[in-house]
């Protein structure tokens, strides 16, 4: 019996979205496309430097795309007629006529249990709020930020939750 591959893309750009990226490929799901922000420059020297998620894709030969705004990659997209898009930290939101390209929807993989700390800084506002936990979800995600139905969530304890940040 043969299995059907399911072709899927993946967004994403920071280590996070590395290391969701990582093990997407360790598990045999290799993206027929990932898209990511464009190089930005960094450091005192303002060398121009491409995001994580990009040089793992470079590493196992996927072809990326680095849009300033990800509606001018719509039409990239629907060309490969994807299953399932992948979302992990990408950085911006995806409007509705990419969302629903991909036969199943998009996933996007939060560093949170949503629906608390949506946005940019889950993690950081959980060790700054000193909850004693965090975790997990995959959403399928919607228009709006870090929202859509809950698929599945981990929870994970936070080591050291009596250790105060300076707010």
């Amino acid at each position: 019996m043969k299995i059907k591959t399911i072709k899927t893309v993946f967004l994403g750009t920071p280590s996070f979205g590395g290391i969701i990226l990582k093990k997407l490929l360790e598990s045999g799901c290799k993206p027929v496309l990932v898209v990511t922000e464009p190089d930005k420059p960094v450091g005192r020297k303002q060398t121009l430097t491409p995001p994580p998620v990009k040089l793992i894709a470079q590493k196992y030969n996927i072809p990326i795309a680095q849009p300033e705004k990800i509606v001018n990659c719509k039409l990239k997209i629907e060309n490969l007629k994807p299953d399932l898009g992948i979302v992990a930290a990408f950085g911006q939101i995806i409007p509705n006529n990419i969302l629903t390209i991909p036969k199943y929807g998009f996933l996007n993989v939060h560093p949170s249990l949503l629906p608390k700390y949506r946005g940019p800084s889950p993690i950081q506002n959980a060790i700054l709020n000193g909850d004693k936990e965090t975790g997990v979800s995959i959403i399928l995600l919607d228009e709006k930020m870090d929202h859509g139905p809950i698929l599945a969530q981990r929870e994970l304890e936070i080591q050291n939750p009596n250790v105060k940040c300076l707010k």
